[in-house]
């Protein structure tokens, strides 16, 4: 069976997509998908997303991390399937697609910018002298003094497979504010991945909520990953309270290749 894959990427979190309109991809096993991933046996790529239909949206975007097994919310994956979105043949000024934690919008901005909008969040756990949110997947925050330096494999597994997270799992994001404390760095082991990505939109957007810069109010901060800035905007509104949540940057189409899938099923 041969189809049609795409590569795209947002600050450096890739992603394989197809589009799944058909039904044709339904039934990918665990196994295929991870090889398909895999980026030494096969394309690559942090996550594989399908394109499907459903009723009442423009899309549904479901997402696989690269081990394979069906993942919770990719942010920069919401914003990198919005532009194959568009590139598939769907126009709209404002995209309503549903995502394994509910409907989501988002936005192509003339400058390029892909917008979208995340899930409101309602509490920030204190974990010892760390902090735990859900922006549509879980994220442990922690302040370092000199991020660079961290190990972020060797600490972010051991957090990731603690007594605490192991069972479900968790991301692990270090964090450090940029002298003027305007500007966020932000290193992220995501699991699924099992690895440091150059990226993570959840993970950005977590640390931007505890990072803010008003008390109350409209928020705009900047979070520097590796793969470049990312900008979340969002309404503080009391302690635990964060609305009209948007991650915002670029994203971009790398290839696109038809493969013949009964080689990554042997």
């Amino acid at each position: 069976m041969t189809t049609l894959f795409h590569k795209y990427q947002g600050t450096g979190n890739d992603f394989i997509i197809a589009d799944n309109r058909k039904g044709e991809l339904n039934g990918l096993s665990t196994e295929t998908i991870h090889q398909l991933c895999d980026r030494h046996f096969g394309i690559g790529a942090d996550g594989l997303m399908l394109l499907q239909e459903k009723e009442g949206y423009d899309f549904e975007m479901k997402y696989y991390n690269a081990d394979g097994k069906e993942g919770s919310m990719c942010g920069n994956g919401g914003r990198c399937i919005t532009l194959f979105a568009l590139h598939a043949g769907i126009k709209k000024e404002i995209y309503h697609f549903s995502a394994a934690d509910g409907p989501h919008e988002s936005i192509i901005r003339t400058n390029g910018i892909i917008a979208l909008k995340m899930k409101d969040v309602h509490e920030i756990r204190k974990h010892k002298e760390d902090f735990i949110v859900n922006t549509g997947s879980p994220h442990l925050i922690r302040f370092v003094r000199d991020l660079q330096q961290e190990d972020m494999v060797t600490k972010g597994r051991a957090i990731r497979y603690s007594k605490e997270f192991a069972a479900q799992g968790i991301n692990v994001n270090f964090i450090e504010l940029e002298k003027d404390e305007q500007v966020v760095q932000i290193r992220t082991y995501e699991r699924g991945v099992e690895n440091e990505t150059l990226s993570c939109g959840t993970g950005a957007t977590a640390a931007a909520l505890i990072c803010y810069h008003n008390e109350n109010g409209f928020n705009d901060v900047h979070v520097k990953t590796k793969g470049g800035i990312l900008q979340i905007e969002y309404d503080r509104v009391g302690d635990q309270q964060f609305q009209n949540i948007w991650l915002c940057g670029p994203a971009k189409k790398v290839f696109e290749a038809k493969l013949d899938l009964e080689i990554f099923r042997k």
